[in-house]
């Protein structure tokens, strides 16, 4: 198997209803183990770096596939899935990339629940501090974690870290792909300066080295966990 980045997966933004938690190979391998979970195995790859003539963050020796439709560079990571010991603190960047894209369930990779009121997600709870500044969350989050079928619902609340402490049910009627969380670089030099969340429209996503596809989440609705 390559350590090189695969293709974007060919669904489209907003697939056609599926049935909701839809058994799939991977969940019945790992039952306990989320689908866009890091393995010990697959480790970041180390490529140079250079600026090119663009202006752009590049890999000395780039390929076609280290970048997405939106001329984004990619983090480019092992694929081991299943070796070595799950790292439920870090996320896999081709398989959250892939989930996201397709609306599908971060912990089976099976199509993600939805009703009349939208595709559920959980999301770490913000209820008792949104703040002056954000009256209506969770309306515009930006999510770079996938949505969840119900029956790994409960897992994805005790494996997920970010979850823990934590969480709400949502139901979003509309999750348009808005940009990229990753690593941002000095515009002159081959050098980090901080993470960023970016939109795909901000020019300095040249600068970046995404990690985690970006959904932003609208006509929210929380919801009782069943």
């Amino acid at each position: 198997m390559t350590d090189r980045p695969v293709p974007d997966n060919p669904l489209p933004d907003n697939p056609l209803p599926a049935r909701a938690g839809a058994p799939t190979a991977y969940a019945a391998r790992y039952p306990n183990i989320p689908y866009i979970a890091a393995w010990s195995a697959e480790q970041p790859l180390r490529p140079g770096l250079f600026t090119d003539r663009w202006g752009r963050i590049a890999y000395t020796d780039e390929v076609g596939t280290d970048r997405d439709s939106n001329g984004v560079l990619w983090t480019r990571v092992g694929l081991r899935q299943g070796q070595g010991v799950p790292q439920l603190g870090r996320i896999h960047p081709l398989r959250q990339r892939r989930v996201m894209r397709g609306l599908l369930c971060q912990v089976c990779a099976g199509p993600a629940d939805r009703n009349e009121q939208g595709i559920l997600w959980l999301l770490s709870d913000q209820t008792d501090r949104p703040g002056p500044d954000w009256p209506d969350w969770p309306e515009d989050t930006a999510a770079t974690h996938p949505p969840v079928c119900l029956p790994c619902a409960r897992l994805a609340t005790r494996a997920c870290p970010h979850l823990r402490a934590g969480h709400v049910a949502v139901r979003v009627r509309e999750a348009p792909i808005s940009g990229v969380y990753g690593a941002l670089y000095h515009p002159r030099s081959p050098t980090t300066v901080d993470d960023a969340l970016l939109d795909h429209a901000d020019p300095r996503t040249r600068h970046l080295i995404a990690a985690q596809l970006v959904r932003k989440l609208h006509a929210c609705t929380i919801v009782p966990l069943p």
